[in-house]
């Protein structure tokens, strides 16, 4: 039956950092420094926010958009957080996690043979929903601008086809963000444009030198601001997103959410509604510590003779492989991960313009990374004598 199967869905795969983490997952002794997840606990006091939901019985549908004390403190939080005003009646949607955020708003926004502008490299979890809504991903090469993304580059690719442009900062799998002159310059090119902005600022709280800035600040009309709690506030596994946009957006994306998954989990929301209240700057302690280690992992990598750019956000580092070990981004995290016992991930994970480099996490601990990089560096030592 499988010749069945919607084609959309057979020529996407599974996302790279999955597939590699499937075929290292079984080896002993290795230190990952994969995991693109804080490896600190949920706070306490979310946490018993949660367990009291379960005990009060708070356990039925919600309203579709999310309870409206939530809708509330989320709209609150963007506001005080990053000078963002939305209504929190008509202008916010909770979802289940920031993914399918972004699945709901492609899946409203895009049509058949529509063009979604994209930074490469990137995470993985646009291009295979913009396939699936039949829409055409173009990647803009910005390999050789320090992983920035600004409008002289995206310029070239408008096309009468575009319809959305994607600002996926601060960024996994670089840790680059963009300036206020920069995401201003993009704002006031497409002020006359019917182009929509998918900004995915899931790391806003993880931000090391500056404030986070969204391009809504510029350009609220046409921008879907896609947030959630998995970074700030260490709820991976609580599957809690938001998304904030215009109601004359919201209220069609609104449509896809409710037929999707009705409502995001009842006592997940109610433990949102503690970290965004009570927990407003629960980031801040795992900000510092991920900035410890951030400059840690730099001074390392450096010293090693490895060409890196340090990131300003999020918590990775994305490494060029030295040319002179002739090997793809998959052959040397292979290698690495045999021989030296470290697993990072391929750099050809996050599309072909990430071919060449290698993701780093710095979410564990200095003595983890400590000890992975000196394996790395033993590695790279025997591997490239003359870096």
């Amino acid at each position: 039956m499988e010749h069945l199967i919607n084609s959309k869905v057979q020529n996407i795969e599974v996302s790279g950092i999955r597939k590699f983490y499937n075929m290292v997952s079984h080896i002993d002794d290795v230190i990952s420094l994969t995991i693109g997840q804080p490896d600190f606990h949920t706070p306490e006091h979310i946490k018993k926010a949660g367990i009291k939901a379960i005990e009060d019985n708070f356990t039925s549908y919600t309203p579709n958009a999310g309870i409206s004390e939530l809708r509330v403190a989320a709209c609150h939080f963007v506001s005080q957080k990053y000078g963002l005003s939305y209504n929190p009646e008509s202008e916010v949607i909770v979802t289940m996690g920031a993914s399918e955020a972004i699945d709901i708003s492609f899946r409203t926004i895009l049509t058949e043979g529509t063009e979604v502008i994209l930074p490469g490299p990137i995470y993985p979890g646009y291009e295979p929903i913009i396939r699936m809504c039949g829409a055409v991903p173009i990647h803009v090469d910005i390999r050789n601008n320090q992983f920035r993304f600004n409008l002289e580059m995206i310029k070239p690719y408008i096309t009468d086809q575009t319809r959305c442009i994607v600002l996926p900062y601060p960024s996994n799998p670089t840790g680059v963000s963009l300036t206020d002159f920069e995401l201003k310059e993009i704002a006031e090119y497409l002020q006359d444009r019917d182009i929509f902005v998918l900004a995915d600022e899931i790391y806003s709280e993880l931000i090391y030198e500056q404030p986070h800035t969204s391009i809504a600040s510029f350009l609220k009309e046409k921008t879907i601001v896609i947030n959630g709690l998995s970074k700030s506030h260490a709820m991976t596994g609580w599957r809690i997103g938001f998304l904030f946009a215009p109601e004359n957006i919201t209220k069609h994306i609104l449509k896809v959410h409710q037929y999707n998954v009705s409502c995001a989990n009842s006592v997940a929301q109610k433990a949102a509604l503690a970290a965004l209240t009570a927990g407003m700057d629960d980031a801040l302690p795992m900000k510092m510590e991920y900035s410890q280690r951030r400059d840690y992992v730099y001074n390392r990598l450096t010293e090693m003779g490895l060409n890196v750019v340090k990131p300003d956000g999020a918590f990775y580092f994305f490494v060029k492989i030295p040319d002179s070990m002739n090997l793809n981004s998959l052959e040397f995290a292979l290698e690495m991960v045999h021989q030296a016992k470290v697993a990072v991930v391929p750099g050809s994970a996050f599309s072909n313009y990430g071919e060449g480099y290698f993701r780093l996490s710095f979410a564990c601990s200095l003595e983890t990374l400590e000890k992975g990089l000196n394996r790395m560096e033993q590695y790279l030592n025997i591997k490239n004598p003359h870096s």
